[in-house]
Formats: C-alpha cells, structure tokens, sequence
C-alpha cells in the first residue's frame, strides 16, 4: 500500500470497494447508503453534461477521481487536511498508479481537475439536499449552485447494484478510449 504498482490494481477490486463505501458516512436517506460507487458514475455524468467535448479518457478520470478510496475510505477534505502531509502523498501514489493501471497519465491534467472538482461540489449539492437534510441555502453557502436543469436521480443503490453500475459504466468508457486511441493511430 506504501508503494503501489499498477499490476496490483483491478477495476473489480475498486468497483467491490467503492459500491461499500458511503459518502457521508452513511448519514443518508434512503435503505442503502449512497456509495462512492455511485456517486463517481454521479460525477462523470456531471462532467459529460457540462463539458460535452471531454475527451473519453478525461471522462474516465472523471469516474476513477475517487478511485483511492476503495483502499483508504471516504474522507472529507478538511479531515485529510488535518492529517497531513503525508496522507495526502500516500492517496497521491495510489491515485498514479490506478491512472497509469488504465492507461491515463500519472496525474490528471490541471484543467480536468477543475473540471472534476466543479462535478464534484455539484454531486455533493445534490447529495447534500436530496440524501443528507441539507437545505438548499445551506448547501449553497458549501457547495455552490448545482448545474442547470433537472437533479440527477439520487436513489441509493444496494452495494451490488452500485458495484453492477459502476463497472457497466468503466466497461463503456475503455470502449470509447479504446476506440479514440485506435484512430488516433490511423
């Protein structure tokens, strides 16, 4: 775990992972919690939405921005913070090696991470008003206003399903990146 390699990295092993970690640690509506599974295939949607040019790879990062946590859990921001440093390193190494596992560059590109992130706090605002009783203003003042148009469906799946999801949707981007890499070398 201190030195991760890409050979050690399967997609079942993140997708099994992330269906079984809740965000909000579970403080949520609903008969499951809602996944980091779930809420990935989320953030890649919002990303899709917003950025309908983004490349195939890009919106594959998208979905693997929370990748790590299917070794180290589901924190919030100011808790990894707060523990420092070398956290951080450590959820940076892993997150290289499951980039370059499914053939992205080590680190997501600056303008994509923005991208992600702007997703990101959008999933969140939804999460937040629709599963974890934030009201709108409240969520709002944390989150930012949510892209326009109607919310996502934020039903929580059971482990399973999420897990089902997220892999259906990993299995149709390699197909898209497969693809744009094939004509690209044509």
């Amino acid at each position: 775990l201190l030195d991760p390699s890409p050979l050690d990295i399967e997609i079942e092993d993140i997708a099994h992972g992330l269906a079984r970690v809740a965000r909000w640690n579970g403080q949520t509506k609903g008969e499951h919690a809602f996944s980091v599974a779930q809420h990935s295939v989320l953030v890649e949607a919002v990303v899709g939405q917003l950025w309908p040019t983004t490349s195939p790879a890009d919106l594959l990062g998208a979905l693997l921005h929370d990748a790590p946590e299917y070794v180290i859990g589901d924190m919030i921001s100011p808790f990894k913070t707060a523990l420092g440093v070398d956290y951080r390193q450590f959820e940076g190494r892993l997150d290289a090696a499951i980039r370059l596992r499914f053939g992205l560059t080590p680190r997501i590109a600056d303008e994509v991470r923005v991208r992600v992130k702007q997703a990101d706090q959008a999933a969140a605002f939804y999460e937040a008003t629709r599963l974890a009783g934030f009201d709108i203003d409240e969520a709002l003042t944390f989150f930012g206003a949510p892209p326009p148009g109607a919310a996502p469906d934020m039903t929580p799946l059971s482990p399973n399903d999420a897990q089902a999801l997220f892999l259906a949707r990993f299995e149709a981007l390699m197909t898209e990146v497969d693809a744009a890499t094939a004509s690209n070398k044509g």
